[in-house]
């Protein structure tokens, strides 16, 4: 993709969409997994659509707007605002004052941008434009859309989520609703369901699961990630990428999953390139979906946040002094770790602890969106060229997480592409273990990661 590109976003005013008929005026309490702190931040996601010929004179976004108004009326708390009760605990007050919508057009073609689309996204800002006082958890909308036409008749739709509000698989529930009305239904196919007292805590509550990933971590040694002179790239991972990966890997690992198996590589990639302490902790938190774990199931249409921060913990010094199996097996048990009592043991913590933040210390966050169906939005017409999340590092805390996303490079293969947030310095030293490793170079990069009372080289044998 073209990075250097530059054009310009011609924006209306901002506006209030608000459901297309009455809708009930009511309080409605967010889960207990819901209103956890490291959830109180806005997520961007944008979507790339082509100019279809056969829809020639039909505007985007008139239609998206009343599909938008429409849908609303059975997703009526995303029109609401949230408030803050005792202890902490969220609501959506319904009060239908709708969601912000901003119409643009842009002096550029689908084509402009390259033939593989993959963040970080030029000219980003005017794509998703920040409003100002729309950034707040609470008392502000809780979407914000834009859709932007460009010159060959494609647009783009760029979307911001509370993200207290929904997980991915509920916000692509929210989205493919909005598509359908779009093309022509009445009403969902899918009836949301809110249902949120499902993943509240038991009364009274009990945590009886181990629950690392909410270590009270102080930062002594300054190792949160400052957001200034930050890096942003993406890397993809096809077939031949994997291959390199698992080539390092005993035989009895080889069967692990792709997700296992890169997010292990990656975690020890990018622990070299940060440069620790070894005898420091490090953290991979993997977003687990635990909607599969209940039993009875949820009911269909729930569209809440229903995944665990799975963490696995070691030292960085035996983080990058072990072989790459010794990763893949902390992130394999983190993510088997996750349960329906685990679920229900995280929602007692919650109420328990204040609805505290995930350690973001010397954490490393991945979430896998290959499957979540952004992609397969359609409003009318067709598929994304891509959908998913607009860049990675977004959180509470920026630079933490990434994302996979499923991607077709310009050779034609499938695989996926993650976006990258990192110093720039570490980014540099990042790209080259990465490429260490990809390439099997042996022996592998050296990197210098230092104890807490002199500096070592480890040799970073995968």
């Amino acid at each position: 993709m073209d990075k250097s590109l530059v054009f310009k976003v011609q924006r209306r005013e901002p506006e209030l969409i608000a459901p297309a008929k009455a809708t009930p005026r009511e309080v409605k309490l967010l889960s207990d997994i819901d209103d956890q702190d490291g959830l109180r931040f806005q997520i961007p996601v944008i979507q790339f659509y082509r100019y279809d010929p056969a829809l020639a004179g039909r505007d985007p976004v008139g239609v998206i707007r009343e599909a938008l108004a429409k849908t609303l009326v059975f997703y009526y708390p995303f029109a609401g605002r949230l408030r803050e009760g005792a202890g902490r605990k969220l609501m959506v007050d319904c009060t239908g004052e709708g969601v912000l919508f901003i119409e643009a057009d842009a002096d550029v073609t689908l084509a402009q941008f390259g033939h593989t689309l993959q963040p970080p996204f030029p000219c980003w800002e005017n794509l998703l434009y920040d409003v100002p006082s729309s950034q707040g958890v609470l008392h502000t909308p809780l979407l914000l859309i834009q859709v932007t036409r460009l010159k060959c008749g494609g647009f783009i739709f760029a979307l911001r989520l509370n993200h207290t509000m929904s997980d991915a698989a509920g916000l692509v529930q929210f989205m493919n609703a909005v598509g359908e009305i779009a093309r022509g239904r009445q009403e969902p196919s899918v009836p949301p369901v809110w249902r949120r007292e499902l993943l509240n805590a038991r009364d009274p509550p009990r945590v009886t699961c181990i629950h690392r990933e909410y270590d009270v971590v102080p930062d002594t040694k300054g190792t949160i990630i400052p957001v200034d002179d930050m890096a942003h790239r993406s890397f993809f991972f096809g077939r031949s990428e994997l291959s390199a990966i698992r080539r390092l890997l005993p035989p009895h690992q080889n069967q692990c999953s792709s997700f296992d198996v890169l997010t292990a590589c990656l975690w020890r990639c990018r622990t070299l390139a940060l440069q620790p302490d070894s005898d420091e902790e490090v953290r991979i938190i993997c977003i687990v979906n635990a909607r599969s774990k209940f039993n009875p199931p949820l009911p269909e249409g729930y569209y809440g946040n229903v995944f665990a921060f799975s963490v696995a913990v070691t030292t960085a010094g035996k983080l990058c002094e072990n072989p790459l199996g010794y990763a893949l097996e902390l992130v394999r048990k983190a993510k088997a770790d996750v349960s329906e009592e685990y679920m229900q043991s995280l929602a007692d913590l919650m109420v328990t602890r204040g609805r505290p933040h995930f350690t973001v210390v010397r954490s490393y966050l991945v979430s896998d969106v290959r499957r979540a169906g952004f992609e397969d939005v359609d409003f009318g017409w067709g598929k994304a060229v891509y959908g998913g999340p607009a860049k990675g590092g977004v959180g509470a805390i920026p630079g933490v997480a990434s994302f996979y996303i499923p991607f077709r490079n310009d050779k034609g293969e499938e695989g996926l592409v993650m976006p990258v947030c990192l110093p720039s310095e570490a980014m540099q030293r990042f790209e080259k273990e990465l490429d260490s490793v990809l390439n099997n170079r042996l022996p592998p990069t050296i990197n210098t990661i230092s104890s807490s009372n002199s500096r070592q080289l480890l040799l970073s044998s995968l």
